[in-house]
């Protein structure tokens, strides 16, 4: 297999078994039945792909995620690779997926990407880290700092 093709399946593969345990999954998976079935029965598709999350979803938490998501992955990539091998017009397909659902688990769904830092320094209060905060609430008396040099 190609070198450009073996990456798409590598990261074809960790984006689909990333996305299992997302919101989006859902989604992709009606995208992922249709690309394995490529025009055959999607019934043994769409069953091995719910077996695959639920092996994951049951493993969270466990000293075995990691692992087991890693076989996961394997699966995925064996699948995609041979996928690929039967019909390599369907590189495509995958790619397109690819595109459309690996910003979804980097926090970059919807072209909103937050880069936080803190850096140097000492910080006199709280530090809050995330993207679109509203009505956040603080305890203290809302006056200046403590000088913690004195």
């Amino acid at each position: 297999m190609e070198a450009e093709l073996a990456a798409l399946v590598t990261s074809g593969a960790t984006t689909v078994v990333g996305l299992m345990a997302t919101e989006a999954w859902e989604q992709a998976r009606q995208r992922l039945v249709r690309l394995f079935a490529r025009g055959g029965t999607t019934t043994a598709v769409d069953g091995e792909l719910d077996e695959l999350r639920g092996q994951l979803v049951a493993a969270a938490g466990s000293p075995d995620e990691e692992e087991l998501a890693g076989d996961v992955t394997g699966t995925v990539r064996t699948r995609l690779r041979g996928l690929l091998r039967q019909d390599v017009t369907a590189a495509d397909e995958l790619s397109a997926f690819v595109d459309e659902f690996a910003p979804l688990l980097n926090g970059a769904a919807a072209g909103n990407t937050v880069h936080n830092s803190v850096t140097g320094g000492t910080v006199h209060g709280p530090v809050v880290q995330g993207y679109s905060f509203s009505n956040l609430t603080f305890g203290g008396s809302g006056g200046a700092a403590p000088d913690q040099n004195g």
